[in-house]
Order: C-alpha cells, then sequence, then structure tokens
C-alpha cells in the first residue's frame, strides 16, 4: 500500500497544485505495482473526492479541518502496514513518525515547499524531519535550507522541481479561444498573482504599485492587474489610491482556470516581486504564455527566472530596479518577445508535468521493492 497525508487538494495555491501532482502520481505507481493506495486530506470537505490532473484520475478523502479525525485515519492505515507514505507537507511530518512505530518496515517521505523550512522548525519536528527516509525540495535554496537550517543529511535530500499542471498547458496551445474575465482593462498590462494576506506581504505587490507612476509617464495606457484574494487587499487598494492611481489598479478574485489563462494571453509582463517563493508555479504559467517574467532575486524564484534570459531578478523592496526592469521590457518589444520565447523554452525543457512524473516515481523506487 502507498499512503499519502495531504493539508489541501481542492483549493488554488502552488503547494494545493503540487499535492494534487504528488497524488496522481502516487495513485498511477499503486496501479503499476497492483497495490493499493490511501490519499487523506485534512482541510478539504469531508468525505471521498475525485480528482483528474490531465489523464490520472485519483481519488482521496477529506476530513473537513478535523485533525483528530485526520491522524486516527493516518494511524489505522499504519495497521495495514503500508510501503511508503509520502507526508505532503513538513506540518504532517509527526503523523507519518508516529505511523512509522505500527509499521517498522514503512519507508517515510516529506515534501517541503519552501518558506515553511527556512528558519528552524520546532524541536520535535525538525528531529522527525531529519528521519525521514528522503526530504524533498522543490528549488536549490530550499534544498540548501533543509540541510543547513533544519539539519537533514544531503544525502537524504531530493531536488524534485515542480511541473506546469498538463491541463494549463493544453490552455497555452490555443490561446485566442480564451474568455477574458469581466474586468480586465483594455490597454497594455502588468500583471500579478497571488494571495494578498497580511502575512504574506512578501509577495510584494505592494512594491508593483509603487513602481507603476513612474511607467505610466512612459506608458499611459497601462494597467496593473492583481489576480487574487486576501485581507491584505484593503490596504493595497489604500495605496493605489495614496499614489493617486486607483483606477491604473484592477483586482480580481480567484477566477476560473481559462480565464486566468486568458488574462496570461493578453498580458505584456508578469511580475512577482517576491521574497519568498519557495517554487512559483505562476511563474511557469505566465512562461508557458511567452511572457516575460519580473520575479524577486530570492528563494527558488532563480531556480525559474534566469536574469537577462527569460526575465529579471530584483531584490525585493528595491522599487527602482523594480521600475527599472519593468520600463525595459515595455519599451523594448524585441527583449520582451525574446525573454517570452526562452521562457516558454525552458517550460517545455524542464518544468513540464511528465519532468515530475519521471522524478518523483524514481524518488519512489529508491524506497524499495513494493
Amino acid at each position: 500500500m502507498i499512503v499519502g497525508l495531504f493539508p489541501e487538494l481542492l483549493a488554488a495555491g502552488g503547494v494545493q497544485s503540487a499535492g494534487r501532482h504528488t497524488a496522481a502520481i502516487l495513485s498511477e505507481i499503486a496501479a503499476e505495482r497492483e497495490a493499493p493506495y490511501r490519499l487523506l486530506s485534512l482541510n478539504d470537505p469531508i468525505g471521498e473526492h475525485e480528482i483528474y490532473v490531465g489523464d490520472s484520475r485519483f481519488v482521496f478523502r477529506g476530513f473537513n479541518r478535523s485533525k483528530q479525525r485526520f491522524v486516527v485515519a493516518a494511524l489505522k492505515l499504519a495497521f495495514e502496514q503500508p510501503r511508503v507514505t509520502v507526508a505532503a507537507h513538513p506540518n504532517l511530518v509527526m503523523i507519518a513518525t508516529a505511523m512509522k512505530i505500527a509499521s517498522p518496515r514503512m519507508r517515510r517521505i516529506v515534501m517541503s515547499h519552501g518558506i515553511e523550512v527556512w528558519k528552524a522548525l520546532p524541536p520535535l519536528r525538525r528531529w522527525a524531519l531529519r528521519r525521514a527516509d528522503r526530504v524533498l525540495a522543490p528549488s536549490t535554496d530550499t534544498a540548501k535550507k533543509l540541510e543547513l537550517v533544519q539539519g537533514v543529511s544531503a544525502e537524504k535530500i531530493r531536488r524534485l522541481p515542480w511541473g506546469l499542471d498538463p491541463d494549463f498547458m493544453a490552455l497555452a496551445k490555443n490561446p485566442e479561444a480564451l474568455p477574458l474575465p469581466p474586468g480586465f482593462p483594455e490597454g497594455r498590462v502588468l500583471l500579478t498573482v497571488g494571495r494578498w494576506m497580511a502575512n504574506e506581504r512578501y509577495k510584494g505587490a505592494d512594491n508593483l504599485i509603487r513602481a507603476l507612476p513612474p511607467l505610466l509617464d512612459l506608458v499611459p495606457d497601462l494597467y496593473l492587474v492583481a489576480i487574487g484574494e486576501g485581507d491584505d487587499r484593503p490596504r493595497l487598494e489604500g495605496i493605489a489610491g495614496e499614489l493617486g492611481i486607483s483606477g491604473k489598479v484592477h483586482f480580481l478574485n480567484w477566477i476560473p482556470k481559462n480565464e486566468l489563462a486568458a488574462c496570461y494571453a493578453c498580458c505584456d509582463i508578469f511580475a512577482l516581486p517576491s521574497s519568498g517563493e519557495g517554487f512559483g508555479f505562476v511563474f511557469l504559467e505566465a512562461m508557458a504564455f511567452e511572457k516575460p517574467v519580473v520575479g524577486g532575486a530570492h528563494g527558488g524564484t532563480p531556480d525559474l527566472v534566469q536574469d537577462g534570459l527569460n526575465g529579471f531578478l530584483v531584490p525585493h523592496g528595491d522599487t527602482e530596479r523594480l521600475t527599472g526592469a519593468l520600463a525595459k521590457l515595455l519599451k523594448q518589444e524585441d527583449v520582451r518577445r525574446g525573454m517570452g520565447r526562452e521562457g516558454r523554452a525552458l517550460v517545455l525543457r524542464q518544468f513540464r508535468f511528465e519532468n515530475f512524473r519521471i522524478r518523483l516515481k524514481e524518488i519512489v523506487a529508491e524506497m524499495g521493492p513494493s
């Protein structure tokens, strides 16, 4: 048996997308081994749910945020002697460790995502993480943090870059057919996508708003479109108001995937000058549509944004550097188009779902035969 423990699978977000991809591949591995699989998700609605990722289908059980029921269900599965358990977030590592008591031969794989392991975890959780059989990181930087900050042995760490969702890649093949969401402005567009939460201000949406006034002197019909929701949105709207550019900043709530894809297709530049991205699916999505990208020179972003090749990297909070990078892309169409082509080529070469599938299957195979 293969067991997967997930924080959440149905919602939007990078961790959730990586979880869905992982769950799909675990179900494939189980089918190839003619073995059962069980997937549990802590925060999703109670009951069984079915998801497709490309042509892969899997079923999982949600627990509606009930930690007690989730833990009990995981421990019951341990008595069925699973061969491998994947904890899809470091916060779930203690449950996998408890399962090991009932199933001593079980191998444990723990997935990390980024900022949650950049600072030392609580001692007991860090102890459990170090004793996992494999610890996965989506980026070079996060892999280093696992070793240097968490003390995970280098030989246990495996880098597993995330892959672009196959459904999203399919949308990028026919961008003309995609419907734009209501409220999308006519003109040139600087696009950003994220969660606008007060505890995630490292995303840098405020810096993009502050960079807009000098850019409007160069490109009067420029708009910033910010897609996402969160409790920090009133503050961001307030910044735009103070700068007198409220009409140039459009906030859109989370929208259907085909409308989001249309926004990528119609924008000029994608930017997320974040200091806390462990990876950044949104960069892959923009690159799939041949858009140049501007990101923070921190965390996992440099694995995706190759400075001067498919976009620009800028230090978080450096509004002057950010403005300069965006101005260059807005003014120079040949640079903009060239970087867009390089970005799409990079996605096709390194960040397809198939790349993720192959690598994860290799890592699970390291755990030994079924």
